[in-house]
């Protein structure tokens, strides 16, 4: 699959990723309700996959589902599993609600959870829900996804697509107003930077799950919990109550749907899967390749190492 011209650290095109990092760090520790059923769906796709994993692990859970940890674990009861929370606020609250009680039985189980990055090639699936579309740098993400996971491993994703709140963004755009959020990556880019970054047989599908709410005042709320604004033209300051009454009111006026006046925004979510082939080297007059490298292609050749 041949990159497109758009480079690789350019996308996602109109994110701060000084603002994305700063959000990575204070993003409520909980997880919202949209990424919770988003794993659910993501996890019904594991009924496809033969192979149990021996290990897995999940990457950032809290906000990712930890609702939906629990169905990843029940599927996999015997594989070990490893939790590693990127942003510090949340790895409290993932030990708090993941670790076994001393008096359990399952405290010496082989899918209690193990805290921390795993080491490289330590696992056979990375589990990363809505992850992606706020990372200030996804293609350096990939790369770590991809350094954790074993040979033949696979990766497990969803993240939010272009046409994510097409109704807001186009609420701001009627007002005069800077856009409502950066642009999300499309499913292609997704698989070019897959391959790109060294994994094979990318599956990507998608799909749009729209949400109403009672009332602008609801719709906000979840918003602010889902993300914030990571565009670098964003408003550059606070707003004040005539503007966010403004807000209100312009949301009630154009995303009222024709049935009980409930408001709708629209939610692209993106499903991805590959696979982390065998490495491939690259053979001149001088060429080198890593012990664990060797180790691998010495395996599958049906040598010892």
């Amino acid at each position: 699959m041949p990159l497109s011209p758009t480079s690789p650290a350019e996308r996602p095109p109109t994110i701060d990723s000084v603002a994305a990092t700063r959000w990575h760090a204070a993003a409520p520790a909980m997880s919202p309700w949209l990424h919770e059923e988003v794993a659910r769906r993501m996890e019904e796709r594991l009924q496809w996959i033969r192979q149990a994993p021996a290990s897995w692990c999940h990457w950032d859970a809290v906000r990712g589902g930890l609702q939906a940890h629990a169905l990843v674990s029940a599927r996999y009861p015997q594989a070990r599993c490893h939790v590693h929370e990127t942003a510090t606020h949340c790895a409290q609250v993932a030990r708090q609600a993941l670790a076994k009680p001393w008096w359990s039985p399952g405290r010496w189980s082989p899918a209690r959870p193990q805290w921390g990055l795993p080491e490289d090639g330590g696992v056979q699936m990375l589990w990363a829900n809505m992850a992606l579309h706020t990372a200030a740098d996804p293609q350096a993400l990939i790369a770590q996804w991809h350094r954790a996971l074993a040979v033949d491993g696979y990766l497990m994703f969803s993240c939010l697509g272009p046409d994510t709140l097409r109704e807001l963004h186009a609420v701001y755009a009627a007002l005069g107003w800077p856009p409502a959020g950066h642009a999300f990556t499309d499913m292609h880019d997704w698989g070019d930077m897959l391959v790109h970054t060294g994994f094979a047989e990318p599956v990507m599908d998608m799909e749009r799950i729209t949400l109403t709410f009672a009332s602008a005042e609801r719709l906000v709320q979840e918003l602010r919990e889902l993300g914030c604004n990571l565009h670098p033209d964003r408003f550059p300051s606070l707003r004040g109550r005539r503007w966010r009454d403004k807000l209100y009111a312009a949301l009630t006026e154009r995303l009222a749907t024709e049935s009980g006046g409930q408001l709708a925004l629209t939610f692209e979510i993106i499903y991805g899967h590959a696979v982390k082939p065998v490495p491939r080297v690259r053979m001149g007059a001088s060429s080198s390749v890593s012990l664990q490298d060797m180790r691998t292609l010495l395996r599958g050749s049906g040598g010892k190492a």
